[in-house]
């Protein structure tokens, strides 16, 4: 980072827009789109040197870009990172990760109820590379440590959980004793490096899908991975060149735009949320809100300590069925059925039977995730129209049905 662009030291609401910005030869204000695959060396000493990792500078846009590498500093220092790496999705750095740092042999515990796409590599295809997977409810402590083996060399988790926004204690989750050498990797998406630093907790490694808050925007799909350098080495040389989950550089370029609004986006999604969990929680047709900015939830001790605020997300249980959750879903007019979060637009989806739909049905009960729970991403909205909107599905879903307020 050219320090002399901007002082060293900023707020997260400035770093969002000048971290890691160095400035453009040609005085563009806005980072420069280096839409190239490859980059020409003035002779064939200094293409040798970049290639010894003698001398720095682009070589080959799957080895990085210009443009992804603004974006990769910037992430660094909104999350207090040595170093971050950028990939093509949430899940390729989610892979990257796993199979860029794990080896046949050894002892992964992740905890239940991860995003649909991470249990199953995880739980389905690691095993198959000789990896031994054990899921735990990071909420008890003591089973996570009880499920700790010499051979363990990675825990990995998210907080708050989706799509039932358990919010696991990191300082607690750190406190367990590991073996030497194991890693802890927490997927911090829901939260962003604005509400939750993991590695500030003693976290390993940090992964986000840019795809979400970071973007902001719905148009984007792409993956972060903060960390020490010793780790983003091999992630990065193994991991992304050798694996091949590269961002663009016009994603990153997308990316970069969308964070310089972050500190807005997430403070407008906090405060509509919360308003919404409050007005639900008061609602004769919901059994449950899920969501940790309400005093009733088991993260809300967290709050001020690990996390700034309760976020965008939430969940909540009709008192109802399968069938009525849908039914609710289908009657929203405001919110779009659509499986993301962190867009302008507020999503709904039924997870029983989308994101986590792959899960088998015991296994999903047993994290959580009830046929009748929903998850609501909350949006940019006016806070008001998504009451009125939310009120009136609730009125068509349960209007044959007695429910006293």
């Amino acid at each position: 980072m050219d320090s002399t662009t901007h002082p060293p030291m900023m707020h997260p609401e400035t770093c969002v827009i000048h971290g890691g910005h160095q400035r453009d030869p040609s005085g563009a204000l806005v980072t420069p789109l280096l839409q190239s695959a490859t980059f020409a060396f003035a002779d064939c000493r200094t293409g040798g040197a970049r290639f010894a990792g003698e001398q720095t500078g682009p070589i080959y846009t799957r080895l990085g870009n210009p443009t992804t590498d603004e974006l990769e500093r910037r992430l660094a220092l909104l999350e207090g990172a040595d170093d971050a790496v950028a990939f093509a999705s949430g899940m390729g750095a989610v892979s990257a990760v796993l199979l860029g740092l794990l080896s046949q042999g050894d002892h992964l515990i992740v905890a239940n109820g991860l995003y649909g796409c991470s249990h199953a590599l995880a739980v389905e295809q690691l095993p198959r590379f000789g990896i031994e997977v054990t899921e735990v409810d990071f909420a008890d402590l003591a089973s996570v440590q009880q499920a700790i083996l010499p051979n363990t060399k990675m825990l990995l988790l998210e907080t708050p959980v989706n799509p039932h926004l358990q919010a696991y204690d990191l300082d607690g989750v750190m406190a367990l004793t590991t073996p030497p050498g194991c890693l802890t990797v927490v997927d911090n998406t829901f939260m962003t490096p604005l509400l939750q630093k993991p590695l500030s907790h003693g976290a390993d490694l940090v992964l986000h899908s840019a795809t979400k808050y970071l973007n902001g925007h719905g148009d984007v799909v792409a993956g972060i991975v903060c960390g020490r350098r010793e780790l983003t080495e091999v992630i990065r040389g193994v991991g992304r060149k050798d694996f091949g989950a590269v961002l663009s550089p016009h994603d990153a370029w997308l990316i970069l735009r969308g964070l310089k609004t972050l500190a807005l986006r997430v403070d407008r999604h906090c405060q509509n949320a919360l308003k919404v969990a409050q007005y639900l929680e008061q609602h004769a047709a919901i059994a449950k809100v899920y969501y940790p900015g309400l005093q009733s939830h088991m993260g809300y001790k967290l709050l001020g300590n690990q996390m700034r605020a309760g976020g965008g997300v939430l969940a909540i249980e009709l008192h109802g069925d399968y069938d009525d959750a849908l039914r609710f879903v289908d009657s929203l007019k405001l919110f779009t059925i659509a499986v993301s979060l962190g867009d302008p637009e507020s999503l709904v989806q039924h997870p029983a039977s989308m994101t986590h739909a792959c899960y088998d049905p015991e296994v999903r009960r047993a994290a959580g995730i009830s046929d009748n729970l929903v998850r609501l991403a909350i949006g940019l909205e006016h806070g008001d129209d998504l009451l009125s909107d939310l009120e009136q599905a609730l009125v068509a879903t349960f209007a044959d049905k007695e429910l006293e307020r």
